[in-house]
């Protein structure tokens, strides 16, 4: 009987996960989008947002999607799928996000001798019919972001995906399993070397308490996080502080994702142990493959 034939090494792939709002962008990405089309001033926009969760005790991401629909609805608005993605021309972005992803790209494979795949995500609570628009959307394995759900005259009439704080760990778990479509389930067991990219080649990229559920469970399983802060920004620098401090993360570093930055020096110590441990896990497998080793 032939010996049978070993499957090849597949998890030689890591992801680098960001949340959008605060990470990528400055300030969250409705208040270049929507709220100035809709002539609302985010400050009062947020604050009521505040006092109808703090009212009715509901989830903050379901009570600023319903608000949004009910502000548009009560300026006479339009805003189909395509005017929100439209609107996405005027996000802007910290400094050298344009350019990080191809650089990141370029510098993995440059350490790996080509033999590590990168892959970019955003887990976001924003608004994906905005996100589908930003320019630096082909850099993106995968977005997962909140939905609405858009009738047959393209308006906007409830939510059908939310993704609040807590919400966000699934989608990490999406990834883990490579069950990355939204209709997948993620609730059958899994051995651990049957998943594409396990969390140990995870990096979570994000901003603040919002994102500590996803940044606890990263590190939990053997990842990595990092928090940015806007450059000399003490509310925000407080608020890495307090992460670092809670162990929630590796690193922090201000969001400046130019080359040869803080962040990108903290970033690349970090894929630097990634990739050589899928160096070394694959030479382990090649190894045992080849002494006929389960």
């Amino acid at each position: 009987m032939a010996p049978r034939k070993k499957p090849p090494f597949a998890q030689n792939v890591l992801a680098l996960i960001y949340d959008f709002d605060g990470t990528l962008t400055p300030q969250p990405m409705q208040e270049y989008t929507v709220l100035p089309e809709l002539g609302l001033d985010p400050q009062e926009f947020w604050d009521e947002v505040g006092r109808q969760v703090k009212a009715t005790g509901g989830d903050q991401i379901l009570t600023y999607m319903r608000l949004l629909i009910e502000k548009i609805e009560a300026n006479k608005k339009h805003l189909s799928r395509e005017a929100l993605r439209s609107l996405a021309r005027d996000i802007e972005y910290f400094k050298g996000v344009e350019e990080w992803f191809a650089r990141i790209n370029k510098y993995v494979k440059a350490k790996s001798k080509g033999e590590v795949e990168v892959r970019h995500y955003i887990i976001s609570a924003g608004l994906d019919e905005i996100l589908a628009g930003i320019s630096i959307r082909d850099h993106f394995t995968r977005i997962y972001a909140s939905q609405y759900f858009f009738d047959h005259h393209e308006v906007a009439r409830f939510p059908t995906i939310a993704i609040n704080d807590t919400g966000k760990t699934q989608y990490l778990f999406k990834i883990n399993k490579g069950r990355e479509g939204l209709g997948e389930s993620i609730n059958d067991y899994m051995p651990e070397t049957a998943r594409p990219i396990p969390f140990e080649h995870m990096l979570y990229i994000g901003d603040g308490m919002t994102d500590v559920p996803c940044m606890t469970v990263t590190k939990k399983y053997g990842g990595f996080a990092i928090a940015v802060h806007k450059p000399d920004d003490d509310k925000t620098v407080a608020t890495c502080r307090e992460l670092a401090d809670a162990n929630r993360i590796d690193y922090f570093a201000p969001a400046d994702y130019r080359a040869g930055q803080l962040l990108e020096q903290r970033v690349h110590s970090i894929l630097d142990l990634i990739v050589a441990r899928i160096l070394f896990e694959r030479e382990r497998f090649d190894f045992r493959s080849s002494q006929g080793l389960a």
